[in-house]
């Protein structure tokens, strides 16, 4: 076979993200199973550019790993003609402006959400991505979960008949950083550095609505700041000015009703961290990161309400779980390789800039709808 190479400037790749789930898990495993078959006698390479403003971390990773180059220079990195693509899993408050260095100097891009701080920046990187001409994708990595590649299996098949409705639970408990430490970076509890649940989650709550169930139509949010006082990465106290948890109901189109919780100060009482229970006329699902369970009408029991005595059976035990009946390969890895071949070999891809920007649409009506507390209209977005 012949191998072709794609250089890609990763930028933010120090992050927790960037560095495991975009850097080891996705181009250093293609790198390590020989690189992408194309299908066409060809094996495309991916090779790494790491960029950052921290020096003596992105040399500590590319030696860990091997590697040989690295920049804190962006705009030096982009002026090479050699680099193919663009990569961006840096804070969200530096994202719009390298984005936008990277379609001026015609990089392809792909990148972590969300793409701006606001839909007016997002759709406009959209529009100039499309002026342009480059090839642009956004993270959406929840829909290759195997507990969602499941659930759409179950949709495609009409296993529910007509959806009524969706209830999501996400979250965990994220410690505030005094006696132990913090899962999460500080920023992201000040909303003057971007941060806040909503921001985060709704524009992942949008592609997951949107692609399985259909376009969110309204929406109608309630959010707190849960936990008002925190520590961050020096030990030093805070104030927690973004949101911390967000409850959110959303209309889509075809009818259904959405309702999902979001939170970093919850106590987790279910299977996994974050799970969607889809009712229809036909059937009911349970669907996680990995796993998928589901009752058929046809197995649905016939409860009876009465307080006065013990239940004597489980409600979990009444489900069945999907089989596999397919291998899983890590989400982000395998839309990376998506992204690559649309690249390189021009094939469909819709995972695209105008769809992050519906996913920053959303948050800032979630956003605007606690402010005001009513319920807001979601326009449909075009270019």
């Amino acid at each position: 076979m012949t191998r072709r190479t794609i250089r890609i400037a990763m930028n933010g790749v120090t992050g927790r993200m960037g560095y495991r789930q975009h850097l080891v898990r996705s181009i250093l495993a293609l790198r390590e199973q020989g690189g992408l078959d194309l299908g066409n006698g060809e094996v495309l390479w991916p090779e790494p550019v790491l960029v950052g403003r921290r020096e003596h971390a992105l040399r500590a990773l590319a030696e860990k790993h091997g590697l040989t180059e690295w920049s804190t220079d962006l705009d030096a990195v982009l002026a090479d003609d050699s680099i193919d693509v663009y990569f961006d899993a840096q804070v969200t408050s530096a994202r719009a402006d390298a984005l936008t260095k990277a379609i001026e100097a015609g990089k392809h891009l792909y990148t972590e959400k969300p793409t701006a701080a606001d839909f007016a920046g997002a759709l406009d990187l959209a529009r100039l991505a499309a002026a342009k001409g480059v090839k642009h994708g956004v993270v959406q990595d929840k829909l290759f979960l195997p507990g969602l590649l499941k659930l759409k299996r179950l949709i495609d098949g009409g296993f529910f008949g007509e959806i009524l409705s969706i209830r999501g639970e996400f979250g965990y408990w994220v410690f505030e950083g005094d006696w132990q430490e913090a899962q999460r970076p500080s920023w992201n509890y000040r909303s003057q550095d971007g941060g806040g649940i909503v921001v985060d989650m709704f524009p992942h709550w949008e592609y997951v609505l949107h692609e399985l169930f259909g376009r969110v139509t309204s929406v109608s949010a309630e959010i707190a700041t849960h936990v008002p006082r925190r520590w961050d990465e020096q030990g030093k106290p805070y104030e927690a000015t973004a949101d911390d948890a967000a409850y959110g109901t959303f209309h889509l189109e075809g009818g259904a009703i959405a309702q999902i919780n979001s939170s970093w100060t919850v106590r987790v009482h279910r299977d996994e961290l974050v799970e969607f229970q889809v009712d229809g006329t036909e059937g009911s699902a349970v669907a996680g990161l990995r796993n998928c369970r589901v009752q058929h009408r046809s197995l649905t029991p016939k409860p009876v309400w009465n307080p006065d005595i013990p239940a004597t059976y489980s409600f979990r035990d009444q489900w069945q779980k999907v089989p596999d009946n397919a291998d899983f390969d890590n989400g982000f890895k395998a839309q990376w390789e998506l992204f690559l071949r649309h690249v390189v070999l021009d094939e469909p891809y819709h995972w695209d800039l105008l769809a992050g920007a519906r996913g920053v649409q959303l948050a800032e009506l979630g956003l605007k709808s606690a402010a005001e507390g009513r319920r807001l209209d979601v326009p449909e977005v075009t270019l």
